[in-house]
């Protein structure tokens, strides 16, 4: 493709491996899937030689975001901050600003499963959970990985919020399941 670097190119062919799959009734927040306000999951088909750890994987997919989407959550925070929501900025400073065993990037990690890493947040305006779940395949012959995500609001605040970012979150998941695989399920 014309203008892109060999992981740029690598990462786009992998975003169409990504796909949209039901909710798992799996899930450690599968609880959470009645009532939410929004609710996906989307997988990919992890390699034989992708790691088997769930955490590494979580790692992967959520600790080191593309740029653009780095420079698309500033934007959300100087936006979102006049109105008392938590800024990544504000989170990354409450939990020492590095990852640790108690959070990815400025996501705090909320359950652990040998098959299942859970993240979220709760906030006057919404409460989130995001689930990266390790599986066997629908036709049972390979593992996939899915990453879920249950939102529920608490206010008009919250649902606008939601409303404004739900395009963006769902190319987020995508994009960032796309980037962990092209980069072969490294951390760094």
């Amino acid at each position: 493709m014309r203008g892109m670097t060999p992981h740029t190119e690598k990462a786009v062919a992998t975003l169409g491996s990504v796909r949209t799959v039901a909710l798992p009734p799996e899930s450690g927040i599968a609880h959470l899937f009645p009532g939410a306000h929004l609710a996906d999951a989307f997988a990919i088909t992890l390699p034989p030689g992708a790691p088997q750890d769930t955490e590494a994987l979580a790692r992967a997919v959520f600790g080191d975001p593309a740029p653009w989407f780095r420079a698309l959550l500033s934007l959300r925070d100087a936006i979102v901050r006049p109105f008392g929501l938590k800024t990544s900025a504000q989170l990354r400073r409450e939990r020492g600003g590095e990852a640790s065993a108690t959070h990815i990037d400025f996501f705090p990690i909320v359950a652990r499963r040998p098959d299942e890493l859970v993240i979220g947040e709760d906030d006057r305006h919404l409460d989130f959970r995001a689930s990266v779940l390790q599986r066997t395949s629908g036709d049972g012959q390979a593992r996939e990985l899915v990453a879920t995500t249950a939102v529920h609001c608490h206010n008009l605040l919250g649902r606008m919020y939601l409303l404004v970012i739900s395009p963006f979150h769902r190319l987020v998941v995508r994009s960032s399941l796309a980037r962990a695989a092209a980069r072969g399920w490294r951390t760094n």
